[in-house]
């Protein structure tokens, strides 16, 4: 069973959701028109349960009904990350075998999906889609820094853009590394 986490309507939250409509399904076939399926088709069911804030229920109680019930041999579960990096926005994949817990990377910690809390294993693949603030301005500095200590500016020059408006001067120096992204608070 392929288990696509997150909120449907929070673009940064949507990636388990979006993927869910990309699986191709075959548990129905299997079950009801299996003269249609091709032989040795595995049973792949997926489903995306929402989030706690839409549907009331921790996730994890959604899926143990639902583990009770169809009885997977197996949970492939896909979330959203939060990273503590630029570089790794959209372009970084993490597997785990020992499960997930929703939430955590943002600090909204939902109950854990595991072996431990579903009795099946439970492989986790997450992919960075968010950063706080405080790593987009850290990662930031560190390229800005960079670009002035390559420069070799005098103290002079650092006075002077203390006292301006860096705006373009900074935009200048995150173009380059594709890091000039647009950040929305928390709704």
């Amino acid at each position: 069973m392929v288990v696509g986490l997150g909120n449907i309507y929070v673009t940064p939250d949507a990636l388990g959701p979006k993927v869910i409509n990309e699986i191709d399904v075959t548990r129905h076939l299997i079950n009801y028109l299996p003269q249609y399926v091709e032989e040795g088709t595995r049973m792949v069911s997926a489903i995306a349960p929402g989030v706690l804030g839409t549907t009331g229920i921790e996730t994890v109680e959604i899926l143990k009904g639902i583990v009770e019930n169809i009885k997977p041999k197996l949970l492939i579960v896909i979330d959203a990350l939060a990273s503590r990096s630029i570089e790794r926005i959209s372009s970084t994949v993490q597997l785990s075998d020992t499960g997930i817990v929703p939430g955590a990377g943002v600090g909204n910690t939902r109950s854990e999906i595991s072996k431990n809390t579903l009795g099946i294993p439970v492989i986790a693949i997450g992919i960075p889609t968010v950063v706080e603030t405080a790593v987009l301005v850290n990662d930031c500095l560190d390229v800005f820094i960079q670009k002035l200590q390559d420069e070799a500016k005098s103290n002079d020059y650092l006075n002077k853009l203390k006292e301006e408006d860096n705006y373009e001067e900074i935009k200048e120096a995150l173009l380059p590394k594709e890091y000039n992204l647009i950040v929305t608070p928390r709704g």
